[in-house]
Parts: structure tokens; sequence; C-alpha cells
């Protein structure tokens, strides 16, 4: 049976993700058909295509993400993480800023998801800025 703590901890595979500043990386982590509104971004992304190209923009920023809340809904071979975090990243300036977002995940379990990577992938990902941060 998946816990709240399994699917918290794939927040943190995530993050180790970007950390990695490795595109392919994070976007190994969605399905190949998810669907990404991004925080830095307006073009919703609707495969591994599109969600690559932001991430190659995000990861140069070399984001660092900390938990502020999460929230687990566990429906079967579907989970949900909603809650909140804060991203340390470069600024266009090169200063290090940091930005709080709300974020929700949804992810889906498969045995066998087309190529390597984990069981649990990303089918559904928004993230936005705190809208009273500015």
């Amino acid at each position: 049976m998946t816990t709240s703590e399994e699917i918290r901890a794939l927040f943190d595979l995530w993050n180790d993700a970007l950390k990695t500043q490795d595109p392919k990386q994070v976007t190994a982590l969605y399905a190949e058909d998810g669907v990404l509104l991004p925080t830095l971004s307006n073009q919703v992304r609707h495969n591994h295509a599109e969600i690559e190209d932001y991430f190659i923009s995000f990861c140069e920023k070399r984001p660092v993400a900390s938990m502020i809340e999460s929230n687990i809904r566990l429906h079967g071979d579907v989970a949900v993480n909603s809650g909140a975090c804060s991203f340390e990243l470069n600024a266009d300036d090169g200063t290090r800023v940091n930005v709080r977002v709300r974020f929700s995940f949804t992810y889906e379990k498969r045995s066998a998801w087309p190529g390597s990577g984990p069981d649990w992938r990303i089918i559904s990902h928004h993230s936005s800025a705190f809208p009273e941060d500015g």
C-alpha cells in the first residue's frame, strides 16, 4: 500500500533531479503525455519535448526547493500532493532570490511505463508564485 510518506518522497526525488541541472533527469519523472503549468512560463507544456524545453531554462537558474506545506491525497494508483514550497534560484541579474510558490503534483503509478524511470510519474503539475508576493 502506498503511504503519504512515499508520495512526499517524490517531491524530494523531483527536487534532487532539479539540483543536477539536467533537464532530461527532471523530464524523466513526468509521463510522456504529462501536463506542466510551470511557474516561470505562460506556456502550458503537454509532452516530454515541451516539458524538457521549460526545464532547460529553469535549471539554468540553479533552483533548490524547500517544502513549506504538503497535503497528500491517495486514490489507488493516483496520488495528489498539493501545497507550498520556496525556491532559491538565480534571478536574471545573477543574484539568488527566494520565490514562494504553491503547487499541485498529480502522480499515476504504473508498473510498465515506457522507458526507464520510477513507477510513479507526474501526470499533471501546476506551480505558480504566491500572488501577494508580487
